[in-house]
């Protein structure tokens, strides 16, 4: 059994934790929990011989990448394939840069991870917006919209969030068929963001879009990473994966000339710990974490029945409907933030409809879940108070 507390992490120059003392973060997607004991051991190895020169990526990376894949989600990837990155971020950026050109559209489907329209527009790219259809309390693909937004000339790639951040879907077989078959259709590329793969319901596994058909396998370049899992972002470490060797000659070279691939001195070692190591850790956390989200769910279906919990089996973040309340998140988190300290992700920066929702971040001991909770309810029944809309 592994302990699940939430250390305090003030004063650590922490981006979430960098708040008053009154204040409650529940936003950006880290954990609040200690990484598994294994990576902090191999971290520890590496801090205590004191010399922190250039690094190499060593076979054992690759292997622990290959050995976890195949093992837990039934992947078989070549060794070939896979270039080490300094995060799923600055791939995405880079694969845009040398995939696409000034004046593409890239799609992706909203609402989404935000940072996707930066690494697009920083780029001189057009975001082609393709939205979700929210229906019984969860989100679909429109398949009508995305077949018209992937034919439009200019859009030459698709931006995949699988698992999805912040809806939580897990992308069923099928849907990643017919999305890829889409992009093969007319000549778009998927890059495929998997950082959350690993958390998905101990009951639920996620299908990597590289899994699912010879053209999703072709067509696709994986970023993944342990960061999400067993966190460890602060680290700078990931991993992309591209079958397709025209294509993956083309990202390597990116990635280089981004100066994105090569890895400090504690990145190498944390992945390899978690992905050999950190099994069972895994396992347990993700139990807790889905208890804390049937937490969340019993909690406000008493406190709060006017808002709504989105269905959801992945992601340690929780997508929650306010549209009762508000058709403007930035105005209602501001005032939750300013009633109660409780700091939570506005739906709006997310884009399609999110301007009626609010995410908040449940990767926390229950104590601390319990007081993000009260502080939700209790600035959300002020809100009503105050007239708002």
């Amino acid at each position: 059994m592994f302990d699940f507390k939430s250390p305090d992490r003030r004063g650590t120059n922490s981006l979430k934790w960098d708040v008053a003392d009154c204040e409650l973060p529940m936003w950006v997607a880290d954990m609040d929990f200690e990484t598994a004991p294994a990576v902090k051991e191999a971290v520890a190895r590496r801090a205590s011989h004191g010399a922190f020169g250039y690094n190499i990526v060593p076979d054992g990376w690759y292997d622990a990448i290959i050995s976890w894949w195949k093992r837990r989600h039934g992947l078989v990837i070549e060794k070939s394939w896979l270039q080490f990155c300094t995060g799923v971020v600055p791939a995405i950026s880079s694969i845009v840069k040398r995939v696409t050109n000034i004046g593409d559209r890239v799609a992706v489907l909203t609402p989404v991870y935000d940072i996707f329209f930066h690494s697009i527009e920083n780029a001189g790219r057009t975001v082609a917006e393709c939205k979700l259809v929210y229906k019984d309390g969860k989100f679909e693909i429109d398949f009508d919209a995305l077949e018209k937004t992937l034919s439009h000339s200019l859009t030459t790639m698709l931006i995949l969030c699988n698992p999805h951040n912040p809806t939580g879907n897990i992308w069923k077989k099928d849907e990643l068929n017919r999305i890829g078959a889409l992009c093969v259709k007319y000549g778009v590329v998927v890059i495929s963001d998997e950082i959350h793969c690993d958390l998905t319901a101990p009951a639920c596994e996620y299908v990597p879009f590289a899994a699912v058909s010879d053209e999703c396998r072709e067509n696709s370049v994986t970023c993944v990473s342990a960061s999400k899992a067993f966190n460890i972002a602060g680290l700078q470490s990931a991993a992309v994966f591209v079958p397709n060797k025209s294509l993956r000659e083309k990202i390597v070279r990116g990635l280089n000339s981004d100066e994105v691939a090569e890895p400090n001195c504690f990145a190498v070692d944390a992945t390899i710990a978690a992905f050999n190591e950190g099994e069972a850790w895994l396992d347990e956390l993700r139990a807790y974490l889905f208890e804390n989200r049937k937490t969340v769910e019993d909690y406000l279906r008493t406190q709060l029945p006017d808002v709504k919990v989105v269905k959801s089996n992945a992601t340690y973040l929780v997508w929650i409907d306010c549209g009762a309340f508000t058709e403007d998140s930035d105005e209602l988190c501001a005032f939750i933030r300013e009633k109660t300290g409780l700091i939570l992700s506005t739906g709006k920066q997310y884009r399609g409809d999110g301007n009626r929702f609010v995410r908040i971040n449940i990767a926390c001991d229950r104590d601390r879940l319990n007081d993000g909770l009260n502080r939700f309810v209790a600035g959300m029944k002020e809100y009503k108070k105050s007239g708002k809309k």
